[in-house]
């Protein structure tokens, strides 16, 4: 492909140097060239210079970035600068330092954000980034812990331009003594807040409190926060204020410090005493700066001082009046240098002329003799010692308690002795007596239950691992209690010593002692039991004869238990406990008989204290039940209308023994006191029944002498009656003699306020006792119950018959109905229908049984006879 040509009219005329330069004058040829060849130089000299200037300027920030980086790393504290991007501009060598970096390890850190993430790898930052920058802002900026020890200072501070920069430097040192001037300063602090002197400081400047203590507050009576900063005009009154000033201005003018008492007012109350110390303290060039008081509250102290003269006359007075003798001698010399007016009991003398003598001019030769060798060894040993001995006065020989002491000097030398006597003569003989009867019985003199213990402990050590035995003889006394009621106390107490005497000269030397009221504890060595059976049996005959006191014969008899050791027993309290076990069994046998111990015993025992506690939950576990034994008219046939009444009898039916018969549960709850918590069950119950009966028979319901005890048991009986809505007259309370035997006066007494109440009173058991015609005088009954045990023998034992036909009679004669316990067969009722008694009781008349088997008795019917079937 070839290219278009031109036409001569397009054709531009052609140039070349040699053309142009042809077309000139040579002379303008060469100018041209000499002034290009200039302005080529002046151009090239202004690049060169324009070239020299821009490497000084370059040489020049050279050097300055140099300066600034060589003091930059050569600054104490770590620095870091970072543009308003965020990048690192610059961190120096002691940044590195600090955190144990290399260049080379922030060669490749680019942020600032990187920068502390190397850390935080390297154990060197424990905060998230965020927290760090928030806490590095802050004016004390943050304080990082390293791992070997060292507290770095790290503060955060933003640049005009947006970046920023950040200072790290070691406070190690620094905060290590901030703590230590922290703690002695706080340890000072303390010291002064717990001294108990009062201290206090003001700045001589101003006069201002600068420091007041604890016990300047308590002294005061105001918070520091009130004393500090405030000063002495303003915190006291005008005239305590102007004291404390003056006592200021005289301590400024003191070379020394000053100290001096003053009396100023704090509070309101009344003037104080205070002993002050004032110190100047002056700065470096001699000038005073600060005023230190320590003071204390003297005031009692300076009262106590002028009680000091009148106290010491005083105990000068007391000394010389109190009852113990008081003497104080020399004691290199032992020449007497003070004796209290007591002290001329011992002396012999007034005390004016013992002075100045020693205890050979004043004492008998023997008694001088030892009195000055215990003296001696009084101030050899230095020490408190005391003693008794008899010294011989004017009113002879009394025994004293001495008490020496010696005193000494300030270099410890011995200088004087004090010693004090007290009679201790009266003392000891009380002691000796109260020591007697502690172990001995006050009536008798017999050795007591103590004694015997502490006796019979000795002769089980004696015969311990040996053959020899020995046995424990437990002694009741039957009858005692009946000649107290017969004859009174008086007569009890004196049988009691000449029993005691009788027992001692029958117990052929061995151990006799008084254990209870009545009874009697022996112990007697010898082949058992044979020995102990020998001396039972001559107990018995030996007080069988009976005693005259007073000019009254009275007759008592001995019951006897065994336990023999080592077979019944090894300590003391197991063998009486045994001994007694026994006599509980010869007492239930046979009274006036002797009774050795048994293992079973101590069963029996067992089984009786289980039954009490079972019996005291009896009641509330509904175990109890009331059975209704018939009463009738006296008549030879007896048909449903003569019946009069019922006696409401108690019967227990336990768990798991079953039937538990009245004679082991009455005597159990007589003992332990339930008897009242039962007896008032019974008389609500069958009060409740008897009210519910169509026909108003009599109920008869046992008071025992326990309840009569009881001061509420009048209205007890009244709140029964009102509660279960029975008539009064319908119920019938039997009591037996020993409910005026226990106490006549007040059993008396509450019969004739239950009268009052409109019901009946019984005397049961009648003829059993001793004194129940003396009863019979005092209280009008109204009625009378012959004891079974006479009913019983009627047709075998005309004694018996003649007993209950005196009764009847005696009854008629005082207008008092009979009514005859136990009838068991036609012949005993026969018999007293034909005497007139009155009404009958007892098997052949009816058993007890449950109120349901005399339904149509009492007129029970319908449901409520259905219902006590079901139940």
């Amino acid at each position: 492909m070839t290219a278009p040509t031109s036409s001569p009219a397009m054709a531009a005329p052609e140039f070349s140097p040699a053309s142009y330069i042809g077309s000139f004058d040579p002379q303008i040829i060469w100018e041209l060239l000499i002034g290009g060849l200039i302005a080529v130089s002046f151009l090239a000299s202004i690049a060169i210079w324009a070239m020299s200037s821009v490497r000084r300027i370059r040489s020049a920030h050279h050097r300055r970035g140099v300066f600034v980086a060589t003091a930059l790393n050569s600054l104490n504290q770590g620095i870091v600068m970072v543009d308003a991007r965020g990048r690192v501009m610059f961190l120096n060598d002691r940044y590195l330092q600090i955190y144990g970096l290399k260049r080379s390890d922030v060669a490749a850190i680019v942020t600032g954000d990187q920068l502390l993430d190397l850390r935080r790898s390297r154990g060197m930052l424990d905060l998230a980034t965020d927290e760090f920058y928030r806490t590095a802002s802050t004016p004390t900026g943050h304080i990082a812990d390293l791992p070997d020890g060292r507290s770095i200072q790290v503060k955060f501070s933003r640049l005009a331009n947006g970046g920023s920069i950040a200072t790290h430097e070691d406070c190690t040192t620094q905060l290590q003594m901030s703590r230590e001037l922290a703690t002695a300063k706080q340890f000072l602090e303390s010291v002064i807040d717990n001294i108990p002197v009062c201290v206090a400081a003001k700045s001589m400047e101003d006069g201002r409190y600068i420091l007041a203590n604890r016990a300047f507050e308590h002294f005061s009576g105001m918070p520091r926060e009130r004393i500090l900063g405030r000063r002495t005009s303003e915190l006291f009154s005008a005239a305590t204020a102007d004291t404390i000033s003056e006592a200021d201005r005289a301590a400024l003018a003191s070379p020394e410090p000053l100290r001096a008492e003053l009396t100023v007012e704090v509070g309101g109350g009344p003037d104080r005493v205070i002993d002050t110390r004032r110190v100047v303290a002056c700065d470096d060039k001699n000038r005073p700066e600060f005023l230190i008081a320590l003071f204390e509250d003297v005031t009692e102290r300076r009262s106590l001082s002028r009680e000091l003269v009148s106290t010491k006359k005083f105990l000068e007075l007391v000394v010389d009046n109190v009852p113990i003798s008081l003497t104080v001698q020399c004691a290199q010399d032992g020449r007497y240098l003070f004796a209290n007016r007591g002290a001329e009991t011992i002396l012999n003398r007034r005390r004016e002329d013992a002075i100045g003598l020693s205890a050979l001019d004043i004492f008998n030769p023997k008694e001088a003799k030892l009195i000055a060798e215990r003296d001696a060894n009084a101030v050899r040993r230095g020490e408190l010692m005391t003693e008794e001995h008899p010294i011989s006065t004017k009113d002879g020989l009394r025994l004293f308690l001495t008490r020496r002491v010696t005193v000494v000097d300030g270099e410890g030398a011995p200088q004087y002795l004090i010693k004090t006597h007290e009679d201790i003569t009266d003392r000891r003989q009380t002691e000796a007596r109260m020591a007697h009867m502690a172990y001995h019985d006050a009536l008798t003199d017999l050795p007591n239950r103590a004694a015997f213990l502490q006796a019979l402990a000795q002769m089980i050590e004696a015969c311990r691992d040996t053959p020899e035995e020995f046995a424990v003889l437990s002694v009741d006394l039957d009858g005692l209690k009946e000649i107290n009621d017969v004859f009174g106390h008086a007569i009890g107490d004196k049988l009691l010593v000449e029993v005691a005497r009788c027992i001692q000269l029958s117990s052929r030397g061995g151990v006799v002692s008084r254990l209870s009221g009545d009874e009697f504890g022996l112990i007697i060595d010898g082949p058992q039991p044979a020995a102990a059976l020998d001396l039972a049996d001559e107990l018995a005959k030996a007080v069988a004869g009976g005693f005259l006191i007073d000019g009254k014969q009275v007759r008592i008899g001995v019951t006897t238990g065994v336990a023999v050791f080592p077979a019944n027993g090894a300590d003391a309290a197991s063998l009486l406990s045994n001994a007694g076990a026994a006599l509980f069994r010869a007492k239930a046998k046979l009274r006036g008989s002797v009774s050795l111990y048994e293992p079973e015993m101590d069963r029996q025992i067992r089984d009786r204290r289980v039954l009490h506690q079972d019996l005291s939950a009896a009641i509330k576990n509904g175990e109890l039940s009331l059975h209704y034994q018939p009463q009738a008219n006296g008549c030879s046939r007896v048909g449903s209308e003569d019946f009069v009444g019922f006696e409401a009898l108690a019967r227990w039916f336990h768990p798991t023994r079953g039937f538990v018969p009245p004679s082991d549960f009455i005597p159990l709850a007589e003992e332990s006191g339930l008897i009242v918590e039962m007896g008032e069950w019974i008389l609500r119950e069958a009060c409740q029944e008897a009210a519910s009966w169509s026909k108003p028979l009599q109920i008869a319901v046992n008071l025992s002498p326990a309840q009569f005890l009881n001061s509420d048991l009048v209205s007890a009986v009244h709140g029964i009656l009102l509660e279960t809505g029975l008539k009064p007259s319908r119920l019938e309370l039997e009591i037996t003699e020993g409910v005026l035997i226990e106490d006549f006066d007040r059993g008396l007494s509450l019969l004739r306020r239950l009268t009052g109440l409109g019901v009946r009173i019984s005397m049961d058991d009648f003829g059993s006792g001793y004194s129940s015609l003396t009863y019979l005088q005092a209280f009008p009954f109204d009625k009378i119950k012959i004891d079974r045990a006479f009913v019983m023998n009627l047709g075998h034992n005309p004694q018996s018959a003649a007993i209950v036909r005196a009764v009847i009679g005696l009854g008629h004669g005082l207008g008092v109905s009979i009514v005859a316990e136990g009838v068991e067969t036609q012949q005993q009722l026969d018999f007293l229908v034909a005497e007139g008694c009155d009404a009958v009781q007892g098997y052949f008349i009816g058993k007890p049984a449950p109120i349901e088997q005399y339904a149509r008795l009492v007129g029970l019917s319908g449901p409520r006879l259905a219902i006590s079937r079901a139940s």
